[in-house]
């Protein structure tokens, strides 16, 4: 069985090894790491993930302008993209949704169990028996 890949998407590397450590623990993912949207954009040409959690502020180039030029691409106009933010603004929600983010999660995430509904709701339920 194959797992699914899941790209996360942070500038900050703490962030990064928390996200990487919660997804392994809720199934059998292959997770893979970038830092920034640039990154972001070329490891999923080649890897072709099943599932993106994106931090929408960073350095080089934002999550913002990453998913609006994944939703360009053939492979990627459809791909689940979870948009990840610290600036729990009501209009941020709306402002991913609009660049093209299919879900939305506030930073820092306090109850991991919303992560995992977000992410079944995209790939169904993956954990290991």
């Amino acid at each position: 069985m194959n797992s699914k890949k899941i790209l996360v998407v942070e500038d900050n590397e703490d962030t990064r090894e928390i996200l990487l450590y919660r997804l392994r623990s809720m199934g059998s993912y292959e997770v893979l790491l970038a830092s920034n949207g640039k990154e972001a954009l070329e490891m999923a040409a080649r890897a072709r993930p099943d599932l993106i959690i994106m931090d929408l502020k960073m350095p080089v180039m934002d999550g913002w302008d990453a998913t609006k030029e994944l939703r360009r691409t053939e492979w990627g106009k459809d791909l689940p993209v979870i948009a990840l933010t610290a600036q729990a603004m009501e209009r941020d929600e709306q402002k991913a949704l609009d660049a093209g983010c299919s879900d939305y999660i506030a930073k820092p995430i306090l109850d991991y169990a919303i992560l995992r509904k977000k992410i079944e709701k995209f790939l169904g339920d993956n954990r290991q028996s």
